[in-house]
């Protein structure tokens, strides 16, 4: 095996990235490619193999190339990948699975794309973004269910542009890549970066790809359903809004709308009559809807302050107009009105000598004030722990 000299210790352009974990079958092709690639793209370059415990010599071979072998002991996709570009040297990074499922020869559009200005440039495996899925080169459950759905889902959720969401081969600026201030450690780390900057308001472009079938004998990594199912709630929690708000305030407004009208008194619809049962139910429903809207700020808050999510001018508008007194007011106000009904009920009753009420009225109060005391009470819980959640946030007189 021909022995090459290690990269120059100097500041590259880019560092073509790669996680290992026991990758000596393919490794020493892609380096043979990515070499070519920074040949090919005219850029002065390092290959970083971010090892992630290998036991199969995937280190020496590595080293026997010329690449740069950073060990990683924590275990897991994200941390290999994260590791690997705090280590990495170059002004720009190209990240890539090390199974020759990539091509790393043809990175000259990834480069072309970041020195014209972009953030972050997602390879496209998909047709329908102008790439190209050899044959077997991808389970059709990812080609026609997993990767469709997830990347229709990071769209709307986070207006990504991206149409292959989880595609492993990308490049980054390194100023990108600690803006984002990514966490993750497992498979989630994909879908972190692609969030993350989305919400982060970076420049994301795409580049057409064609996906080869890897070269691995053994079976790959991935757990198609397990990871799915990763990649899906790590979407929906960095998403609060959909997955609470959005669904908190239409529960909210269908269980209040129909609260409301039964109040009034019983609705009959196609013969059907709804009453009192009914009213129990749109008010339990009502009581959820307004529970999914205050965790939904919950959690809004959490994420700003902890640094998951990007600042917001919603958030910080709110902590300038809701103040810990007028939660405490406006909760008070409900239980208040609450306590009434129950207790215009009560003393309904002592003044007929605690015999039998009307149970329609009757009934309908105390339901109604147990409901209004129900969001009041919760209303000042929520008051107390949202400003206490946001005193390093709230303006300081």
């Amino acid at each position: 095996m021909t022995h090459h000299r290690p990269e120059s210790a100097e500041t590259p352009e880019v560092t073509i990235l790669m996680p290992c974990l026991n990758e000596a079958e393919t490794l020493a092709g892609c380096i043979a490619a990515a070499r070519a690639g920074l040949a090919a793209a005219g850029v002065e370059g390092e290959i970083l193999i971010a090892d992630n415990g290998s036991t199969d010599g995937s280190q020496e071979i590595a080293q026997k190339l010329g690449a740069r072998v950073v060990p990683i002991p924590a275990r897991g996709y994200g941390n290999a990948l994260r590791g690997g570009m705090n280590a990495a040297r170059g002004r720009f990074l190209i990240m890539g699975d090390a199974d020759m499922s990539y091509d790393f020869s043809k990175i000259t559009p990834f480069v072309e794309k970041l020195r014209a200005g972009a953030d972050l440039v997602m390879g496209c495996r998909m047709p329908r973004g102008g790439g190209t899925i050899m044959p077997r080169a991808m389970p059709w459950k990812h080609q026609w269910i997993g990767n469709p759905v997830l990347t229709f889902i990071g769209r709307l959720l986070f207006k990504c542009p991206s149409q292959d969401f989880h595609c492993g081969l990308r490049a980054l600026t390194k100023a990108a890549f600690l803006k984002m201030d990514l966490r993750t450690t497992g498979m989630e780390f994909a879908s972190e970066m692609v969030i993350k900057a989305s919400l982060n308001k970076l420049v994301i472009r795409e580049v057409p790809i064609t996906l080869h079938k890897d070269g691995r004998s053994r079976p790959p990594h991935l757990r198609s359903w397990r990871d799915g199912w990763r990649h899906l709630r790590f979407m929906l929690l960095f998403s609060p809004k959909w997955l609470l708000l959005y669904p908190g305030i239409l529960t909210l407004a269908l269980g209040g709308t129909a609260f409301l009208r039964l109040l009034a008194g019983p609705v009959v619809v196609g013969g059907i009559n709804f009453d009192l049962n009914t009213l129990e139910v749109v008010g339990l429903v009502s009581i959820f809807g307004y529970q999914m809207v205050l965790f939904a700020c919950f959690a809004r808050i959490y994420a700003f302050t902890h640094g998951l999510l990007p600042p917001s001018r919603g958030l910080t508008k709110t902590f300038k107009i809701f103040t810990l007194e007028k939660g405490l007011i406006g909760g008070g106000i409900l239980m208040l009105a609450g306590f009434g009904l129950i207790a215009s009920v009560l003393l309904g009753w002592a003044a007929k000598g605690y015999g039998d009420l009307n149970p329609q009225e009757a009934t309908r109060a105390v339901i109604a004030g147990r409901t209004l005391s129900s969001l009041g009470f919760q209303t000042v819980l929520f008051s107390l722990i949202f400003s206490y959640l946001g005193l390093n946030e709230r303006p300081q007189d």
